[in-house]
């Protein structure tokens, strides 16, 4: 199959595309070409910026492909731009979403069925992650557009462009610093492996059972916040002191009662964001860095957030190869093989000022 990556030089993206050549099929990719990326021998790559349309028509009004994956679509003019390119030109169409379109929910795991949240407590990426939904379910009810949905939830693996999850772990444990943990660190999350989700979009294509469909992705094991910290531990052999965090502290610092200062260097929050990001959630992000978590903008840091992949299991008989520790040991092989473990730097001064006010904080 001739498959149009649409990214594909970083993390998931370049996953995917090492997924798909393995396997034998034709892939293209096209980005902004600012990245450069170890791509598999004979990938077609084509440049163009999302942003301007007039390139993109230009660049793809041409391209001949059996399907598209989707990887960087953010906003709801990159797909309808996608459909107008490639309506009646294409077998199979998915798009990539995420798990933080769904409302926050006790009731676990939350399914492809699950209410998704459109409120206030949304954010500009998940807002605009809906309407891209929105429009290729209607595209696919009133066109027959073969447009299938994949919502990720976070992701491990080679490559990660968010340093400040796994990454940051590693470089805690590898400096003997304490590591903070929420409350009493028993809320509960996954994790995929990015090699496992890549399997995922492969076995989906061509499906069309999945046309019209969402499906969740991410992985089929879960751990508690603790859980995290102790496998961590155990991949790279080391003991650590874990500090809990007071839940009454924990939540003054959720409600902005309590400001953390900004490190130095802030990760992006949004991708391709407009809006501007209010000092509480700037609190609940900062805080998310500590043992990573799923949408701290919608789940309370003592909320657990699961997802059921049984739908993808049932429609293309996809199945997780890799538990979370296994994950955690694949990672930490990439990441002592590029030579990260010696190099990586984080600025750790507001996780000391944490540490400080959880050590000393009285009730």
């Amino acid at each position: 199959m001739r498959v149009l990556v649409m990214g594909g030089t970083q993390f998931n993206g370049l996953a995917l595309v090492h997924e798909l050549a393995r396997t034998g099929h034709d892939v293209v990719i096209l980005n902004r070409g600012q990245s450069q990326a170890d791509l598999p021998m004979g990938i077609e790559r084509l440049f163009a910026d999302r942003t301007d349309e007039t390139r993109m028509r230009d660049v793809l009004s041409g391209v001949d492909v059996d399907a598209i994956i989707d990887v960087s679509a953010y906003r709801p003019e990159d797909v309808e731009l996608m459909i107008d390119l490639f309506r009646g030109r294409v077998a199979h169409y998915i798009f990539i979403s995420s798990t933080v379109i769904y409302a926050a929910s006790d009731l676990l795991p939350i399914t492809e069925n699950h209410p998704v949240e459109r409120g206030p407590a949304q954010n500009e990426y998940g807002q605009n992650k809906l309407l891209c939904e929105d429009i290729l379910i209607r595209e696919w009810r009133e066109n027959r557009f073969p447009a299938s949905i994949v919502a990720f939830s976070m992701v491990m693996g080679a490559h990660n462009i968010l340093p400040d999850r796994e990454q940051r772990m590693f470089q805690r444990i590898l400096q003997g610093r304490p590591i903070l943990v929420p409350g009493n660190g028993r809320m509960l999350q996954q994790v995929g492996h990015a090699d496992d989700q890549a399997r995922a979009l492969r076995m989906l294509l061509g499906e069309p059972r999945s046309f019209g469909e969402r499906y969740n992705l991410t992985g089929g094991d879960f751990f508690s916040q603790e859980g995290y910290v102790d496998t961590f531990a155990r991949v790279l052999e080391r003991e650590v002191e874990k500090v809990f965090i007071p839940p009454a502290l924990m939540e003054a610092l959720w409600q902005g009662r309590i400001g953390i200062e900004l490190p130095k260097a802030q990760a992006k929050v949004d991708i391709r964001s407009r809006a501007r990001i209010s000092p509480v959630m700037i609190n609940r992000f900062m805080l998310s860095m500590l043992v990573q978590q799923i949408a701290p903008h919608l789940h309370h840091w003592d909320r657990s957030a699961l997802f059921s992949i049984d739908k993808l299991r049932r429609h293309c008989g996809w199945e997780p190869e890799m538990d979370f520790p296994r994950t955690v040991e694949r990672t930490w092989r990439w990441y002592r093989s590029e030579g990260l473990a010696e190099s990586q730097t984080f600025d750790f001064d507001f996780e000391d000022d944490l540490i400080a006010r959880a050590r000393d904080w009285k009730p």
